[in-house]
């Protein structure tokens, strides 16, 4: 009996302990709700605010409201005082009824092209003719991708095309200015365009440019989208749209003539 009473006991104990986990981890969590939910006060921007434009003047200049979200979605570094980037210049734009935070700000000796450099990006200087560059077309800020064509093997004539680079941030494109002073120059090669790549995408431009042919192709600067990956060779080319038949037909048209 007195056996059984002290199981009895030990397991009401067990039991009670358990109750008394639940309460405090039922408690913690609502507590951790609540505080999620708390109203604080952010920096929003009334409109929106150039890349550039310094610190001083988002006040003056009516770019700041002030509003209030739960805990829980305040950005990361989210502003709380204005003064903290008075001497501070905007890095990227930053659009209307977007939250502003202290990470879209630099120094003002980090201002220009080193503004937008962060982690593993590169400021890359390509030299291209106006049709590479899409001079007078591409601007600072636009969204390119890199279409490329070389040998494959090298050492043969075995051309193969394809998009080598996609998304690609333009920090300064070639000047309108430049192309005209050189529409009559022989060469037209003196031209370039600064591009944003990561260390590991130089390399396969530099590659490209160095053994193949290459284009910047500008993107929608809204909603880009991407066809799925692939590569154009001369077969590829010649198949595609085609019924077998016309196929067989076009390589009887190609021996008749090796024979002829």
């Amino acid at each position: 009996m007195t056996y059984r009473l002290r199981n009895l006991g030990l397991a009401i104990a067990l039991a009670a302990v358990a109750v008394l986990l639940v309460f405090y981890y039922v408690s913690q969590e609502r507590g951790r709700l609540q505080e999620d939910q708390e109203l604080v006060p952010v920096w929003v921007a009334a409109k929106d605010i150039p890349a550039g434009t310094s610190g001083a003047e988002l006040e003056a200049g009516g770019f700041l409201v002030q509003s209030e979200v739960e805990r829980s979605q305040v950005a990361p570094g989210a502003l709380l005082d204005p003064g903290d980037v008075a001497t501070k210049l905007v890095s990227d734009q930053i659009y209307k009824g977007e939250q502003v935070s202290q990470l879209r700000f630099r120094s003002e000796t980090e201002k220009g092209i080193r503004a937008q450099l962060t982690g593993n990006l590169r400021a890359v200087q390509v030299p291209g003719d106006e049709h590479q560059l899409l001079a007078g077309t591409l601007e600072a800020g636009d969204r390119v991708d890199v279409v490329g064509t070389w040998n494959v093997p090298e050492n043969v004539t075995n051309h193969v095309s394809r998009i080598i680079l996609r998304d690609i941030l333009v920090l300064e494109a070639a000047k309108v200015a430049d192309v005209s002073s050189k529409i009559t120059e022989e060469a037209g090669k003196d031209l370039s365009a600064k591009l944003a790549l990561t260390d590991a995408q130089e390399a396969k431009l530099f590659w490209v440019a160095e053994n193949g042919a290459w284009t910047l192709v500008l993107r929608p600067p809204k909603d880009p989208s991407d066809s799925p990956e692939g590569a154009e060779t001369y077969m590829t080319l010649l198949k595609d749209g085609i019924r077998a038949s016309q196929l067989e037909q076009l390589w009887k048209g190609v021996e008749n003539v090796d024979e002829g």
